[in-house]
């Protein structure tokens, strides 16, 4: 029987990059655009989010590990940004957590970078096992 686990993993991770990405290109349509260095920041991270979420959907399973770590790095470092902003700034900017959607990114990005962990970990390839070996004499 098939697992369904790694499919899953890779559906919700996907999901999950997806949301993250159009957060933040909502978020830049809706002003942060305009703001000096974070709003370029905000774009890429929706488009390289998208593109990322696209690749975990139609990466080869021999090749799935790599992107899916690559995408948690991705997302961690995006939430590791958020984290920063709202604590000591990030690049003269500081973010509020009663400011839209800073909660429901906090949540999408955490749960992504857990989802992404357990998808790269399930993915990774396996040594196969030596056959015609004896155990010890």
């Amino acid at each position: 029987m098939t697992s369904v686990v790694t499919p899953a993993l890779r559906l919700t991770g996907a999901a999950l990059t997806v949301a993250m990405a159009l957060i933040h290109l909502y978020l830049w349509g809706d002003g942060y655009r305009d703001l000096a260095t974070i709003g370029v920041l905000f774009l890429l991270n929706g488009v390289i989010g998208l593109a990322l979420a696209a690749a975990l959907l139609g990466t080869p399973r021999r090749f799935l590990a790599g992107v899916a770590a690559a995408t948690a790095l991705f997302t961690a470092g995006t939430l590791g940004a958020l984290v920063l902003s709202l604590t000591t700034g990030l690049f003269g900017f500081r973010e509020t957590v009663d400011a839209r959607l800073v909660v429901t990114t906090l949540v999408v990005e955490t749960a992504g970078v857990l989802v992404l962990a357990a998808l790269t970990l399930r993915a990774r390839p396996r040594p196969e096992p030596r056959r015609g070996t004896q155990g010890p004499s």
